[in-house]
């Protein structure tokens, strides 16, 4: 039992893509796959959707594994297997583990033909447990989509009329899933946009909704390979800064140093407004704050 420091290296992603159906679910973990590989020939896509990633085969030459019922989650492993035996494959998707939840031979179904007794839930939770250890332990990337319970509300469109609007509300798998995961997109509308309601890569903004490009991929990869930055190396961002705008992009691109460098980040702004307001301040250098 050793000690050591901490490393960023041979990262493997865990992308999770949620939504409701016909919010792009598929297309969009086709499109973040292929920006992580630049190579369609190197994904995997393991469909339970009745082949739906196919209808998108003219994006690439993406290899596609149909898996049928039952959706047990000895299937779903069995499934991961085949692709990382697979030479060339990087990135498997899966879409979608809702049916290793709620599909038939699922874990409800499994659970229900046990009996649907309490005591029973450990040995489902177990096979469940199973299936999640191989999505993270996988030696490739993996992008996991999800269904969403879809909703309905009545909303004002731009031209002032009234519209129908789906939603998607809660995941359709286990409670808590979105916590295994590196990032989690929720895709909220039929326009593709998303948001994110998990990320441990600080690289996208939980309040900003966008669209899932190749580029997303390529962000996320480059962040696998980056070496971790240190507080020294934000230090010496901090001290060069030449403007408050620079401040502010450093402290947003660096948000995991905002607590323990606050002061240094005060100090420097209030460096930056002396240059900008001298006015405010004496001749003899003591700053009067207004």
């Amino acid at each position: 039992m050793n000690l050591k420091q901490s490393k960023r290296q041979n990262v493997k992603l865990r992308l999770g893509i949620s939504g409701a159906s016909g919010f792009g679910k598929t297309y969009s973990a086709l499109l973040l796959a292929y920006g992580i590989t630049q190579d369609w020939s190197k994904i995997a896509v393991i469909d339970t959707e009745n082949s739906s990633a196919s209808l998108y085969s003219n994006l690439g030459n993406f290899n596609v594994l149909d898996l049928k019922a039952p959706y047990s989650p000895e299937h779903y492993i069995e499934a991961i297997e085949v692709c990382e035996k697979s030479e060339n494959i990087e990135v498997i998707i899966i879409d979608s583990i809702s049916q290793e939840w709620n599909g038939k031979g699922g874990c409800l179904d499994i659970h229900a033909k046990l009996g649907s007794k309490f005591q029973d839930w450990s040995k489902v939770g177990a096979r469940h447990q199973a299936f999640i250890d191989r999505v993270l332990q996988s030696s490739c990337h993996i992008i996991t989509t999800t269904r969403r319970k879809v909703d309905y509300s009545l909303n004002v469109g731009s031209n002032g009329r009234m519209e129908v609007v789906k939603h998607g509300t809660k995941e359709i798998t286990r409670q808590g899933y979105e916590y295994e995961l590196i990032v989690n997109f929720e895709l909220v509308n039929n326009q593709h946009k998303c948001k994110v309601s998990k990320d441990r890569t600080n690289l996208f903004s939980s309040s900003q909704e966008f669209v899932i490009t190749t580029k997303t991929g390529e962000k996320l990869l480059k962040w696998c390979h980056a070496k971790p930055v240190t507080s020294e190396e934000v230090l010496e961002k901090i001290n060069n800064a030449l403007s408050i705008s620079e401040l502010s992009e450093i402290y947003k691109e660096h948000a995991s140093f905002q607590q323990s460098l606050q002061a240094q980040f005060i100090n420097k702004k209030e460096q930056l407004e002396k240059l900008i307001h001298p006015k405010n301040f004496s001749q003899n250098g003591v700053g009067n704050i207004v």
